[in-house]
């Protein structure tokens, strides 16, 4: 029917056949799709190729090698798939960035880079006594520093640090290419990064840690100004001789601080910095020029500096370099006493320390430093090589030592003489036990026999040179350290509660030796010098006890205050017990065999003291303001103690000898600056025998001549009182005579010319030198402590006159007669 419809149209063109027949293949295509159809659809031919060219069914992903293209041209990529793939590169470039800018964080700064110079100084807070450190650095304000100082760094070294922003492109890739090509390593840093490779992050050469560095220097960049990123590189980088940073460059290579730099130094300092170790002017001095003119034509060209300056910029000279032991000397022995103090009482660690750029100000006087120093170093030649000198003295108001001799090179022994070994402490104990007399009933009027020998608690013991002094109150007996008259004292008042004295004084509970003995008030104990010199300074201060230490303060490199060492005192002895005790240890200065200590010229308490053999030798003496004590001991090759060897002035080293001519040399020093102050009088009861615990001891009664005199009550052998057993008796102290032109003529019946130690003192003899040449109070010239006080003064009388002791004299009882000018 179709056809007849179109019998009378025009016949289909042959393009519209092809569409229909497109038309009914597309139809019959489509309904192929149904499961039925598939089982007869047939293979496509060649001839079944779709118009593009693809095989039917199958549909390609790329177009790759390009389908239509040449031999050549098909396996090239367009030009739309190469800006794509640039672009896509771009884009994951950008995001690989912003992401690692986002994780990448600063870290916390190295503590390498933080660590700063600790400096210790003296007194006056401005002398330097030594450094701590792990490095040589003092960081410091650069903004105050002239401009020329940080800009011949930049110019030497980043050129573009100004406008940059923390890395430089450039330089960067030219330090890729250079290393493409096998070039020497180059890493394009810039300020800012080896800024960031200084402070923050380890060197490192390799790509990916440069990287992390170039994230950081941008951050840092975005957050500091460039002055700041400037000082904080100036304050960290090496500037060779072991100097980091620029304050300890400008010390090390000009020998003044950073402020004081010139445009040559500072172009020198900037030149040498990539490699300071090999480019030292005093090692390479062709190189470390040529550097030098460099930086200045950098900075002529760049601006930082005028023509002017570059014309009248001379090569500068450095310093020769300084090799010191930190610890080397007498000094060591300071510094290390320092640190050991920061340790204990302020809690701060080695390394804090060591990194901390703490400004550490000591109690040590310089001048007094040196003057112990040189009161040591007097001594004349010959003395043993084993024999060792200790001094410590103390401001009795604070506690703060002034000066310390621990020996003579910190490097070559590390015992500290005065703080780590230790000596018995001889008669310089025997005032403890005066102190718990008073303290428990006794006045300075209660006395006991001063015969020897003399048998106590089953023991024998005897005076120096066994000689007898008869009836001997507290004056008398420390005046010339009666021994048997303190050993009945100890036993009546308790040894345990002279050894307490002692503790509360300053010595430490654990001292060596300090046993509950009647004889250890003859100083069995042996405590360091420093502890000798802690308690003496508690009765200086009239009771008042102060913990010993070297440290005044400590500012952090902030400037704020971290630690001040304590001077904070507790009262342990009352004014008048102290006033007493006192008063009693001047006249070993005024009478005894302390009297070379006269030559200061104001009131001075001193006790002296003597080992068992001559081991050791004291003496120990204060003023109201200072206390010093001095010690000499010999030890053996293999340690051990030994007698001290006699040698140069002395014919037996005691501690009237040379520890008493170093005390009154340093004092001297010590003391010059200081007004005379005088100390608190004896008080009126202490003229009155007291009762021990309650008590009354019964003494000889005697005639009283003035208030000078001593000696009163009744002439009774005191009362005994029951004690505890004790051990075999220990070898009394023995001590020299002091030299005749000091304090000759205590001596025995002979000639007199033995003054002696505190021990000595027999009888009157004829004293034949009485005050002696010099100015001495006449030492034990002529007293006559002898039996019974019957030899009279002998004839030198003249001392104690001139020392204002009055024209009365001590009395009868064992001092010889009265108007003796004694």
């Amino acid at each position: 029917m179709q056809d007849s419809a179109n019998q009378g149209g025009a016949r289909p063109t042959g393009r519209k056949l092809a569409q229909a027949a497109s038309a009914g293949h597309v139809t019959k295509a489509r309904k192929d799709k149904s499961p039925k159809g598939r089982g007869n659809k047939r293979p496509a031919g060649r001839g079944d190729r779709a118009v593009d060219g693809s095989a039917p069914g199958r549909r390609r992903r790329l177009n790759y090698p390009r389908a239509g293209k040449g031999p050549i041209h098909r396996w090239l990529p367009s030009w739309r798939f190469m800006l794509g793939s640039f672009l896509l590169l771009v884009v994951m470039a950008v995001a690989g960035f912003a992401v690692a800018y986002a994780m990448i964080r600063i870290p916390e700064p190295r503590e390498f880079a933080q660590a700063q110079t600790t400096t210790v100084y003296y007194a006056d807070g401005t002398t330097v006594m030594g450094e701590f450190a792990e490095v040589d650095r003092t960081i410091i304000d650069t903004s105050e520093l002239p401009d020329y100082v940080g800009n011949a760094v930049v110019a030497s070294e980043d050129r573009s640090f100004y406008s940059n922003a923390g890395i430089d492109p450039k330089g960067i890739i030219r330090a890729f290419i250079n290393n493409m090509r096998g070039g020497a390593l180059q890493g394009a840093s810039t300020l800012t990064q080896q800024y960031i490779k200084n402070y923050y992050v380890d060197t490192t050469s390799s790509y990916v840690g440069k990287f992390k560095q170039a994230i950081m220097a941008i951050k840092i960049d975005r957050e500091m100004s460039k002055a700041e990123i400037l000082g904080s590189y100036l304050n960290t980088v090496y500037f060779g001789r072991g100097a980091y940073g620029i304050e300890a460059a400008s010390e090390a290579f000009f020998g003044h601080p950073a402020s004081e730099l010139t445009v040559s130094e500072s172009a020198m300092l900037a030149g040498i910095l990539p490699s300071p170790s090999n480019w030292d002017p005093a090692l390479d001095p062709d190189k470390a020029a040529e550097r030098w003119q460099r930086g200045l034509d950098h900075m002529l060209e760049d601006g930082y500096i005028t023509q002017e300056q570059y014309d009248s910029a001379e090569l500068p000279e450095t310093v020769a370099t300084q090799t010191q032991e930190t610890y080397g000397g007498p000094t060591g022995y300071l510094l290390q006493m320092v640190r050991a103090e920061l340790e204990t009482d302020a809690g701060m660690k080695p390394e804090e320390i060591d990194t901390g750029g703490y400004k550490i100000i000591t109690t040590i006087d310089k001048k007094n430093q040196d003057a112990a120093v040189a009161a040591v170093n007097d001594l004349p030649e010959g003395a043993s090589p084993n024999l060792r000198a200790a001094l410590v003295s103390i401001d009795s108001s604070t506690g703060g030592i002034l000066a310390l001799y621990g020996g003579e090179d910190y490097l070559t022994n590390q015992v500290n003489s005065s703080t780590d070994a230790v000596a018995q402490a001889g008669s310089t104990f025997k005032p403890f036990a005066m102190v718990a007399a008073l303290e428990n009933g006794d006045t300075l009027a209660n006395g006991y026999n001063g015969d020897s020998p003399m048998v106590i608690d089953g023991a024998t013991f005897q005076n120096y040179q066994n000689a007898s002094y008869g009836w001997s109150n507290l004056v008398k007996a420390t005046t010339y350290s009666i021994n048997t008259t303190y050993l009945q004292l100890n036993r009546d008042v308790g040894p345990d509660e002279t050894n307490k004295v002692a503790v509360r004084a300053g010595y430490p509970e654990d001292t060596l030796g300090l046993d509950a003995y009647v004889q250890n008030v003859l100083g069995s104990a042996s405590p360091h010098t420093i502890d000798i010199a802690t308690a003496y300074a508690t009765f200086a201060a009239q009771g008042t006890r102060h913990d010993t230490h070297i440290v005044k303060s400590v500012t952090n490199s902030a400037g704020s205050v971290a630690y001040t060492g304590s001077t904070d005192g507790d009262k342990v002895f009352s004014d008048d017990v102290m006033a007493d005790s006192t008063y009693a240890m001047q006249q070993v200065v005024n009478a005894g065999s302390g009297t070379t200590a006269l030559a200061l010229g104001r009131p001075v308490a001193a006790k002296t003291g003597s080992s068992s053999d001559n081991k050791s030798a004291q003496f120990v003496g204060y003023t109201p303001q200072i206390a010093t004590a001095v010690t000499l001991y010999q030890t053996g090759d293999d340690g051990s103690e030994e007698s001290i060897t006699p040698w140069g002035y002395y014919g037996e080293i005691t501690g009237s000898t040379y520890p008493a001519d170093i005390f009154t040399e340093y004092m001297t020093t010590a003391l010059e600056d200081l007004p005379i102050e005088y100390f608190p009088d004896r008080t009126p009861g202490s003229y009155t025998p007291g009762g021990l615990y309650g008590t009354p001891a019964p003494v000889a009664p005697v005639e009283t001549n003035d208030d000078n005199s001593d000696n009163t009550g009744t002439i009774e052998e005191p009362v005994e009182q029951d004690t505890q057993e004790t051990p075999a008796p220990q070898e009394p102290e023995e001590t020299e005579p002091a030299d005749p032109g000091d304090q000759d003529n205590s001596g025995g019946n002979g000639n007199g010319n033995n003054s002696g130690e505190i021990d000595s003192g027999i009888g009157g003899g004829n004293g034949n030198n009485g005050g002696g040449s010099d100015d001495d109070s006449g030492g034990n010239d002529g007293s006559d402590s002898g039996n019974g006080g019957d030899q009279g003064g002998g004839q030198g009388q003249q001392g104690w006159g001139q020392q204002g002791w009055g024209q009365q004299g001590w009395g009868q009882q064992g001092w010889g007669q009265q108007g003796q000018n004694r």
